[in-house]
C-alpha cells in the first residue's frame, strides 16, 4: 500500500504558511513505515524542535485503477477517514528554501495517523463533510470538503495519471488553516461531523 498526500489544498492554509496557490495539486508520498501503530503514542522525533498537526480527511482506495475519469472516480472508494500527517516543520522550511522535496519533514516513522473509517453511504455529499481537530480540549483545526481546492474525485482523477492506485492505498486529501506545534502531553482528538475517529498522546 502507499500513502498519497495533497499540498494546498485549502487556501487559507496556503495563506497561513504563505504558500503560493499551485496550479496543480502538489502530490508527496509517505511509506507504510510513517503509519503510526494503533493504540501508539506519537513519540516527538529528536532531529525537530517544531512538529506541527495538520488533520486531514482521508479516501481508502478499494480497487486498482489508471487514468480513472473524474466521473467513474466515485466507485474506486466507499470508505472515508481522518487522519493527521504530522509535519517537522523546521525541517520542511530548510527543505523547501533549497527546493528540495519534503520527506525527511513528512514521512518519518509514525508521522501519518490513521484513524476509523465510516462508510460514504453516511454521507450525502462526500463534498460536504465537517472534520475538526482538538487539542487538550481546544478545537484548533476546522474544516469541510467544500473548501478543497480539488475535490476527492477530482484527486482520485489527477493522481491516477501518474500513479496506478492499488487496493487499500490511502489519500490524504489535505489540511485545512490552524495547523500548530505539539509538544509532549498533548492529546489530540480528531472528529468528523461529531464522531470522534482517533485519539493521540503525544509523548
Amino acid at each position: 500500500m502507499k500513502l498519497i498526500c495533497i499540498g494546498r489544498n485549502y487556501t487559507e492554509h496556503i495563506k497561513e504558511l504563505e504558500n503560493e496557490k499551485p496550479e496543480h495539486p502538489v502530490l508527496f508520498l509517505k511509506p507504510d513505515t510513517a503509519i503510526l501503530l494503533k493504540k501508539q503514542p506519537f513519540f516527538l522525533p529528536d532531529f525537530s524542535n517544531d512538529v506541527h498537526h495538520e488533520v486531514e480527511i482521508l479516501v481508502k482506495i478499494k480497487k486498482v485503477g489508471k487514468h480513472i475519469q473524474k466521473k467513474f472516480a466515485h466507485k474506486y472508494y466507499d470508505e472515508i477517514g481522518l487522519g493527521i500527517d504530522f509535519t517537522a516543520r523546521d525541517i520542511q522550511k530548510q527543505l523547501k528554501e533549497k527546493g528540495l522535496p519534503w520527506e525527511k519533514a513528512k514521512s518519518f516513522d509514525g508521522a501519518a495517523v490513521i484513524g476509523d473509517w465510516i462508510n460514504t453511504s453516511h454521507f450525502e455529499n462526500v463534498d460536504a463533510i465537517p472534520f475538526s481537530l482538538q487539542k487538550n480540549d481546544d478545537l484548533v483545526q476546522q474544516g469541510n470538503t467544500s473548501h478543497m481546492l480539488w475535490k476527492i474525485d477530482e484527486i482520485i482523477e489527477y493522481v491516477s495519471k501518474y500513479f496506478t492506485l492499488k487496493i487499500g492505498d490511502i489519500i490524504f486529501t489535505g489540511t485545512p488553516a490552524g495547523v500548530g506545534k505539539v509538544v509532549a502531553n498533548d492529546k489530540l482528538l480528531g472528529f468528523i461531523e461529531d464522531r470522534q475517529m482517533f485519539s493521540i498522546k503525544v509523548k
